[in-house]
């Protein structure tokens, strides 16, 4: 893997603990649980190095937080809303750019409910300031800076969040968001909103006339939309409102676990028949199989297989959906906040205590690289999976102002001349 420019910087060490602010007793960011590596022979070390070091590696949905190791104090480290990067765990993942999805559906510094505005830019904006006063990670606001990033052995932090909820009834929050940095958006957890359904709903009405108004604003400000917790038909109806790809950043196939939080194939298709990506999830207790009912690495690449058949290897990619900490822990404590019990589906499955081989950021990537490797896929495949499909859809999702005008007055030349565009 390409060696990035990590030089031991720990989580707001600018501060004084006990003094700055509450000290929390962190989990180790690695050897929680025991590793798991996936056996190479020399020659295939070698192209797995390679593979790292000539291609963008991007994870489309992770939390590079560290988890506190007394989990009955959780509700009290998030309340304070000081989460601490993972830094160094970062540094051996593998990464050049990650969609960090910070913690905002438990940000309740001001309310046990979360998702509210001033709660979100508080966790938001106190990230950042972390991240200004070191210099391995920086911020991914263009696909410029991904690439540069990978150039100059960094990591992209891209600032997204798995839901609009606390744009209330308010547009130009979007516009607030994306200044603030903010790159990708859910519509709905899994409760829904004022723009549309999440899956715990019982019945999805779609997407709301003001939800249709918000993809639009989103498409405008180069804000990529994602689908990953939404209901069906809020899923269908955001792919046919909106202009641009969208992302399905975290989930799988419902076909192989019969799961609300996974996506069933009709909504699969919708999303790549437009040019959009799903990102294949690891959160425990998410994409296990009927073959594979206990979760680990290989249901999880089970499902990558799948949706690869499915729709094609153009449309598929990964949203571990990791972190530094007891993930299976803090799952049981934020149950209720979270709607753990109706992303599990209906059938049994053997509980475990971690997803064995992609528990944590610092080995997801690397034993994903492995398995494609021993299972036969070529260097191009692997390129496309890793990183290059999420870069095709931001090329065309993200704001790029050197183009931006070029393409307006394109599509009025055409629009004049009465041609599709």
């Amino acid at each position: 893997m390409q060696k990035k420019d990590y030089k031991g910087y720990r989580a707001y060490q600018y501060l004084e603990p006990g003094v700055d602010f509450k000290e929390f007793k962190l989990s180790k960011e690695t050897g929680l649980f025991p590793p798991y590596t996936i056996p190479l022979t020399e020659a295939q070390e070698e192209r797995a190095k390679r593979l790292f070091e000539e291609n963008l590696v991007i994870s489309l949905h992770d939390h590079m937080f560290v988890a506190p190791e007394n989990l009955n104090e959780f509700f009290e480290f998030r309340r304070w809303g000081r989460d601490s990067m993972g830094y160094e765990g970062l540094s051996k993942s593998g990464l050049d750019c990650v969609f960090d999805n910070l913690m905002n559906g438990t940000a309740m510094i001001t309310s046990r409910a979360g998702w509210k505005w001033d709660d979100i830019l508080f966790d938001l904006g106190m990230r950042l300031c972390d991240i200004a006063h070191q210099d391995m990670v920086v911020l991914g606001l263009t696909t410029d800076d991904i690439r540069q990033a990978k150039k100059n052995r960094k990591i992209a932090f891209v600032a997204s969040l798995e839901a609009s909820t606390m744009i209330e009834n308010e547009l130009d929050r979007l516009d607030i968001l994306y200044g603030f940095g903010v790159r990708c958006m859910g519509i709905a957890y899994s409760e829904g909103n004022s723009l549309g359904y999440g899956l715990k709903e019982k019945n999805d009405g779609g997407l709301t006339e003001f939800g249709r108004q918000a993809v639009r604003r989103m498409n405008k400000l180069g804000i990529a939309i994602d689908i990953s917790h939404s209901g069906d038909k809020t899923s269908l109806d955001t792919i046919e409102t909106s202009e641009k790809p969208i992302f399905i950043t975290h989930a799988g196939a419902r076909a192989l676990w019969d799961s609300n939080r996974l996506k069933p194939d009709h909504v699969i298709r919708a999303c790549a028949e437009r040019g959009g990506v799903i990102g294949i999830e690891a959160a425990p207790h998410t994409t296990m199989t009927k073959n594979q009912p206990r979760h680990n690495l290989d249901s999880f690449m089970e499902h990558f297989e799948y949706c690869a058949n499915l729709v094609g290897i153009d449309h598929v990619a990964f949203g571990p959906d990791v972190l530094f900490g007891d993930h299976v822990g803090i799952h049981r404590v934020f149950a209720s906040a979270l709607s753990i019990s109706a992303a599990h589906g209906k059938k049994d499955f053997e509980e475990v205590d971690y997803v064995e081989g992609i528990e944590n950021p610092t080995e997801a990537f690397p034993n994903i690289v492995r398995w494609l490797i021993t299972r036969g896929y070529s260097d191009e495949d692997i390129a496309k999976v890793i990183g290059g499909n999420i870069m095709r859809v931001l090329d065309e999702v993200w704001y790029h102002p050197k183009t931006m005008g070029v393409e307006k007055k394109t599509k009025k030349l055409l629009s004049d001349l009465d041609m599709p565009n």
